[in-house]
């Protein structure tokens, strides 16, 4: 296992055997994403979607209590009330949002406890969501007063649709576990005792997969919540060429006729 150093003890990044594990570490606040939090995560994708090593993320919470619970509500009087705080708050944000779309490799979340606000607009930035039966998710922002921005609402409603992020927004309600399945917002809910093993098992699934054919199907989901008007279709066809042209391609019917599993090099 290697660890990445990411500037901060409180977002711990591990890789082994092709898995990147991102674990937010802030467990006496329930994995509170704050600023320090915020500001080293860009740099963090970045260093993993260099790395050749790492072919999956997964995201977890520190402890048992939460995935992450929110933003750190203790520092918003500073960092979160005049126009130049909220200012330099919300370019935090949309660097991490960019950071998200750059990363190029599937991304998984390990949800158990606490997936609340700041929490659950970073699940939304995976592409796969598995929760064990005690996940809580919710957005309090109608209970705190602040606003919410257009990229959370789209976020949100992209992945339930309008008529429940409205419900959840307006509601600030907490949604169970068995809920969020209910409406999409998680792929699968598990026993407790199963969340690492499944979450485990998927990711090494899509790790011996071929990262070429993974690559190429991401950009094509990310194309597709663009506006139509917007969608850049000549760079998805060009990844899915490069996979019909990879030694890959080939492996994988190579494998095929030997009954054997391929060995994909994403090359």
């Amino acid at each position: 296992m290697t660890r990445h150093d990411s500037g901060t003890e409180k977002l711990l990044v591990d890789v082994a055997d092709g898995v990147a594990r991102v674990t937010f570490n802030n467990p006496a606040k329930r994995n509170a994403l704050s600023v320090e939090m915020r500001t080293a995560l860009p740099k963090v994708l970045q260093s993993l979607q260099e790395d050749a090593d790492v072919r999956v993320v997964v995201l977890t919470g520190a402890g048992t209590e939460a995935f992450v619970s929110g933003a750190d509500i203790s520092e918003f009087g500073e960092r979160r009330t005049s126009p130049e705080a909220r200012a330099e708050y919300d370019r935090a944000a949309a660097d991490s949002g960019r950071g998200w779309l750059a990363l190029e490799k599937p991304i998984l979340a390990m949800i158990r406890g606490y997936c609340i606000g700041g929490g659950l607009l970073t699940a939304l930035a995976v592409d796969i969501r598995i929760a064990s039966e005690d996940a809580q998710f919710g957005v309090p922002a109608a209970r705190l007063g602040l606003g919410y921005g257009y990229a959370g609402v789209e976020a949100l409603a992209n992945v339930v649709g309008a008529a429940w992020a409205a419900e959840i927004l307006f509601s600030a309600r907490r949604l169970s576990a068995s809920e969020a399945l209910s409406i999409g917002l998680v792929n699968r809910v598990v026993p407790v005792e199963r969340l690492e093993s499944e979450v485990g098992e998927l990711a090494r699934a899509i790790r011996d997969n071929a990262p070429l054919t993974i690559s190429a199907c991401k950009a094509a989901l990310r194309e597709w919540r663009r506006d139509p008007a917007k969608r850049e279709l000549a760079g998805v066809a060009k990844l899915v060429e490069a996979c019909f042209r990879s030694d890959d391609y080939r492996e994988g019917q190579r494998a095929f006729a030997e009954k054997r599993r391929p060995k994909f090099s994403g090359r």
